[in-house]
């Protein structure tokens, strides 16, 4: 060993190492004392967790909106094909009113007995069809009147009847299912006496 050299001593420090010291230093007194738990990453996951259970609850809520997206396209479906004919029966209400009209003339005359008879068969014909298709006449004579159901077109006193109720139907009304195609024109008792026309 040459005599200009001299072993470092243990408390000397090569550079790198008081560079690094005087860092760690500056950082901890900034920072406060340093732990063996890495902050970061404990902060890093508690943020991925959330992104996980943020991503969850919109799947769940898409999930939910698509179920009930197919329920309400199930539903519509099922109405529109329930009240397809609705039209239909709409369009053959007339025909049959004018077939009632043609019984009603047909029995007020003695003549065309045989050809009543057929014309009767024809009109329990239709309306077997349109029992068929769910389409039956409401039945209102005796009910309470119903706006939802009735279509009042005069009110009459009635000494036998009790007010708001239908004593007369002027022309039938039809349902489909549950739904009313043409509502019944009736006539609805009111309160008081009965006049001398009735």
């Amino acid at each position: 060993m040459a005599d200009h050299e001299q072993p470092p001593v243990d408390d000397e420090l090569p550079e790198d190492s008081l560079a690094e010291e005087l860092v760690d230093e500056n950082v901890d007194s900034v920072f406060g004392e340093k732990t063996d738990e890495p902050v970061d990453e404990r902060t890093e996951t508690e943020r991925l967790q959330d992104e996980l259970d943020a991503a969850r609850d919109r799947t769940l809520r898409a999930q939910a909106e698509l179920d009930n997206f197919r329920k309400r396209a199930n539903r519509t479906a099922q109405d529109e094909r329930k009240y397809a004919n609705i039209h239909l029966m709409r369009d053959l209400l007339p025909v049959i009113d004018n077939m009632q009209r043609a019984i009603e003339a047909a029995e007020k005359s003695d003549e065309g007995g045989g050809l009543l008879e057929g014309f009767k068969l024809v009109a329990q014909q239709v309306e077997t069809v349109l029992g068929q298709y769910h389409c039956k006449r409401i039945e209102a004579i005796g009910e309470p009147f119903d706006p939802n159901w009735h279509e009042a077109i005069l009110q009459q006193p009635s000494a036998d009847h009790e007010p708001g109720t239908v004593i007369m139907v002027t022309q039938p009304g039809y349902q489909l299912h549950d739904r009313v195609v043409r509502p019944p024109q009736v006539i609805v008792a009111q309160a008081g006496e009965a006049s001398p026309a009735e």
